[in-house]
């Protein structure tokens, strides 16, 4: 169908396919609430302020204010089994009863205190491993499978939720992790052999899927979503026949409602013809940029015919407003592929903010070009009537996008001519430490003298009540700036004589000034705006909120400078300099969408580039430039890794490479697969990276290991995002297991992450059970070194 045909066929509301009603409808919604009020209420509940009662009611009525704000805006499908308490992933892990061992009491004795055991762990009990959902800033907890593993059918959170919308007039659309997704998700347990691989369970899992399917059905719901966006990853002709099979069963079933497998965040690609064939009534797709080639393919395909299509037209997870008159073109050539097709995001809305009309601060011409989850909803419910009723139905909202668009495309903040003639004058010796690593590495020690086994964390420490009050309070006028920043002076002073006294090595100033790692910086970066309300969720109660890129990067005054002197001034030990790097600082920002992001990630880099020297100009001699979304940010395709690597290490080589040899950069990372890029990781040419490895048992230090990367390593031994104190033995035994796969003279020892979200208490002590843990082992090395 040509660009003019589907034009017309979504203009015309006489033809079949629009005359039929036509959905509206997302995959899921932002759990948190308008002013988080479920992160409140859980966190309450930790701290026994909050009752298990009171946290279920305030669950409830944020699910009931969220179907009836999406019903308001005109979704016609609302999604049920979205809402979690924690993690959707571990939801499903409890729907499957596939519980640890180690948790099988704690979850017998409470259910919902045994939930939360194996999201945070206890002091006895460790986490399950948590890591990233795809290439997303959201944490899963990862399923640990084994041999003999029993699945038992557990629905009664998604029952119970389903019925729930459906007292309330809605109507609803169950939605779950597919099968195949959650299998090939999950890792194997702990001790189990090598060679075992979940998708083997594959035919022991499908049954307990049939029986949560037969008692939705039996609750009420016509349509259930089965999410497979692990299939959206290259995939071996294993696994595609492992999903052709799961369909084959769970469509050949009898008592079952009708089936919508859903994809997103990228292309389907060979799993397409599988999905296409199978006897299941609908299949839902992404059709943003990111995964345009999902049109071709479908057409390539045949389409479906008889089958329902649930097109995903608006980005889910990005924030710029949608352009009508492209997605009404795409709707309008896939009219003709399916038997219906309905309007959706791409994806589950969990990923932006709730509503860009609360963002009072940003200009309102810029909030215009702003889509939130709400202003999402309502995108999606005008295209549903343009395709149903023809565009002169939506003629006025037509109009008002075409100006919006071309009101950001020529806006000043888009575009800075110095910025952009800096980055065209990039040359490849800009991106290259003029020593290499060995003679940068023997000029670090002569000049640091730090022992054998260094300490240090990762950067933050605990962000204390009385911190967030004086940010407050400042914010608010009810402090001035002096008052505010001798509150930033002593908190300073107390991290710093607390690290002395523990017997740290390198020390940290505790980054008390900053709100967020990203935010922090994006507020004082030309090109971003910050958001007051825009929190999106990151893993369980922590929620952060991501600054909008919305023009060209410069960076007008030193940013880190005045408080890391403040805090080297206070002692001899070295003090590292705190920077966030540019790919993280994109990656876990809403990018714009209007040039390619690598160059972007070069303007970042050399905005902090400037940042670096200024840092090593004032005394810094190590400086840590954090990349925790270097992973993250690969794409799902093999085929693209190359592309996305080349600018990604290019833009923190920009950053690092203009220092002397004697002065010690760093970077950090944490929760994602780091042996899928282990080479990347070299080519960022750093000094030293500290790493997770507590809950993945140190496996990253044998994935460096048998790379041969060379370079100094400090595997966390500390796990900061569980409430656990570890004792200096666990530390100790960590580091050995560490020692085993990294030399002595090139292994430190760190916690996992930053200290931000931990309390003072447990920070103590967990440091000082740290540096007991490096001095014992210090000794047992001692008659070998």
């Amino acid at each position: 169908m040509t660009t003019e045909s589907a034009a017309a066929a979504a203009a015309a509301p006489e033809s079949a396919a629009a005359a039929a009603p036509v959905r509206a409808t997302v995959y899921g919604h932002p759990r948190q609430g308008q002013n988080r009020e479920l992160k409140k209420a859980i966190e309450g509940y930790w701290t026994g302020r909050v009752t298990a009662e009171a946290l279920r009611d305030t669950a409830r009525d944020l699910r009931r204010t969220h179907w009836a704000q999406l019903a308001g805006a005109g979704i016609t499908e609302v999604p049920t089994g979205d809402f979690s308490y924690y993690d959707h992933v571990l939801d499903t892990t409890v729907m499957v009863g596939a519980i640890p061992d180690r948790h099988r009491s704690a979850v017998a004795a409470d259910a919902l205190d045994g939930y939360f055991a194996m999201a945070r762990g206890t002091q006895d009990v460790a986490p399950l491993e948590m890591t990233k959902w795809f290439d997303t800033n959201y944490h899963y907890l990862v399923p640990e499978l084994g041999p003999d593993t029993v699945f038992t059918a557990e629905p009664a959170r998604q029952v119970a939720q389903l019925k729930e919308a459906l007292a309330l007039g809605h109507t609803a659309r169950p939605v779950l992790v597919g099968p195949v997704t959650y299998l090939l998700l999950a890792k194997p347990a702990p001790g189990t052999a090598a060679g075992f691989e979940p998708l083997a369970l594959l035919d022991r899992l499908l049954p307990v899927y049939a029986r949560v399917l037969a008692e939705l059905r039996a609750a009420g719901a016509a349509w259930v979503q089965l999410d497979e966006p692990a299939l959206v990853q290259d995939r071996t002709p294993a696994e595609l026949n492992a999903a052709a099979r799961a369909y084959r069963e769970l469509g050949g079933l009898t008592d079952r409602p009708k089936l919508l497998v859903a994809s997103y965040f990228d292309r389907l690609g060979e799993a397409l013809p599988v999905l296409a064939k199978a006897p299941v009534e609908g299949l839902a797709l992404d059709f943003t940029d990111r995964a345009a080639a999902n049109l071709d393919d479908l057409a390539a395909v045949g389409g479906i015919p008889g089958k329902r299509l649930v097109a995903g037209v608006v980005n889910g997870r990005n924030i710029w407003i949608n352009d009508y008159q492209k997605s009404l073109t795409t709707l309008g050539t896939l009219l003709g592929l399916a038997d219906r097709v309905d309007v959706a995001a791409s994806c589950s809305l969990l990923h932006v903010p709730i509503d860009a009309d609360a963002e009072r601060d940003i200009d309102p011409q810029i909030r215009r070009w702003l889509a939130f989850a709400r202003q999402k909803t309502t995108e999606i419910s005008t295209l549903a009537r343009g395709l149903a009723r023809g565009t002169d139905a939506i003629a006025a909202e037509l109009a008002a996008n075409r100006a919006d668009l071309a009101s950001r495309t020529a806006s000043r903040i888009t575009h800075d001519p110095a910025v952009r003639a800096r980055t065209a004058a990039i040359t490849e010796a800009d991106g290259r430490r003029a020593q290499p690593y060995a003679e940068r590495a023997a000029a670090q020690r002569t000049h640091l003298s730090l022992p054998l086994l260094p300490t240090t964390t990762i950067g933050s420490f605990p962000q204390t009540t009385d911190l967030r009050t004086a940010r407050a309070d400042l914010r608010a006028g009810r402090i001035g700036t002096e008052a505010y920043e001798e509150r930033i002076r002593a908190e300073i002073r107390e991290v710093v004589s607390f690290q002395e006294k523990t017997g740290l090595d390198v020390l940290v100033h505790g980054e008390p000034e900053r709100n967020d790692m990203v935010q922090y910086f994006a507020e004082q970066l030309t090109g971003y705006l910050a958001t007051q309300h825009g929190w999106v969720q990151s893993y369980g109660t922590r929620y952060v909120r991501p600054p909008v890129l919305a023009g060209d990067v410069s960076r007008p005054d030193p940013m880190t400078v005045r408080w890391t002197a403040y805090a080297q001034a206070q002692t001899a030990k070295p003090v590292k300099g705190m920077l966030t790097g540019p790919v993280t600082m994109l990656a876990w920002s809403f990018v714009r969408d209007d040039q390619p992001l690598g160059e972007t990630a070069r303007q970042v880099g050399l905005a902090l580039r400037d940042e670096v020297e200024d840092l090593e100009a004032a005394g810094t001699s190590v400086i840590q430039v954090d990349e925790p979304a270097l992973r993250e940010t690969l794409p799902l395709r093999a085929a693209d890794h190359a592309g996305y690597l080349a600018w990604a290490t290019e833009s923190f080589r920009l950053t690092t490479s203009g220092v002397r040899p004697d002065t010690q950069i760093h970077t950090h990372m944490c929760y994602a697969e780091f042996g899928d890029i282990v080479e990347a990781i070299e080519q960022l040419d750093a000094d030293v990276i500290s790493l997770e490895a507590a809950r993945s048992h140190m496996r990253v230090a044998d994935e460096l290991a048998g790379a041969g990367y060379p370079r100094e390593v400090g595997p966390g031994v500390w796990d900061i995002h569980s409430p656990r104190i570890p004792s200096a033995g666990e530390a100790a035994a960590l580091l050995r297991k560490g020692l085993g796969a990294i030399p002595a003279e090139r292994l430190w020892v760190n916690p996992d992450c930053g200290l931000k979200t931990r309390g003072w208490p447990e920070t103590r002590a967990s440091l000082e059970h740290l540096v007991e843990a490096a001095r014992r082992v210090r000794a047992e090395l001692a008659p070998n070194v």
